[in-house]
């Protein structure tokens, strides 16, 4: 029975929700370091005009020492009123956004300290949305290198090259597709207020891989 060790990410692309349903057991790693330039504390969604990145600010952010477990969210900037209208302003006409904007938007509306924390939350939230079930546990101890049946893929999906992941594309109709085009390995919101109930379906067909 493999084991799939990844990390932390801020909603989560995706081929990252396609590779954790691909597992029997799953460690999010919480006692690496927070590393810049990665989903942790961003995502991407698709705008009118192109695609829009959205980061969660850190706490002494350029400490490349900094543990992702204790890594503190910076709140010197309205970041969050920033993440809502953005998504608002994508999603308002996609078909399910209404369905789950406001427990979303409460989520991020608490303020938590930790980026992890926020990020374990939306996780767990976005997964029963999905009604998808998972054996999941956070790592209790930073370890370099694992053997099988540990499957290691940190970092392995990171903004210089998500759209060119190894686990399968996934084709639905996005809201502003005729406009920009199909833009691959969006933020999982997008398949969610896109697809609803359906996005379970598409992340496990096999015609996706």
């Amino acid at each position: 029975m493999n084991c799939l060790l990844i990390e932390s990410q801020y909603f989560g692309t995706i081929n990252y929700y396609k590779k954790l349903i691909e597992s029997n057991n799953i460690q999010i790693e919480a006692h690496d370091y927070f590393v810049k330039m990665s989903f942790r504390n961003r995502t991407v969604i698709p705008g009118a005009n192109g695609l829009i990145q959205l980061t969660v600010p850190i706490e002494n952010g350029r400490n490349h020492k900094q543990l992702m477990h204790v890594a503190k969210i910076s709140y010197r900037e309205n970041w969050i009123s920033q993440h809502i209208r953005s998504i608002d302003s994508c999603y308002n006409r996609a078909p399910f956004f209404e369905y789950y904007r406001d427990d979303l938007f409460n989520i991020l509306n608490k303020k938590h300290e930790c980026l992890l924390e926020l990020n374990m939350e939306l996780l767990n939230w976005l997964l029963k949305q999905c009604k998808i079930n998972l054996n999941l546990q956070l790592t209790d101890s930073f370890q370099a290198n694992y053997l099988p049946p540990v499957i290691d893929y940190r970092n392995q999906i990171l903004p210089k090259n998500y759209q060119h992941s190894d686990v399968g594309n996934l084709k639905y109709l996005q809201v502003f597709e005729d406009r920009i085009g199909f833009k691959s390995n969006m933020s999982i919101i997008d398949l969610l207020f896109c697809a609803g109930p359906t996005a379970v379906n598409l992340l496990t067909s096999n015609e996706n891989q």
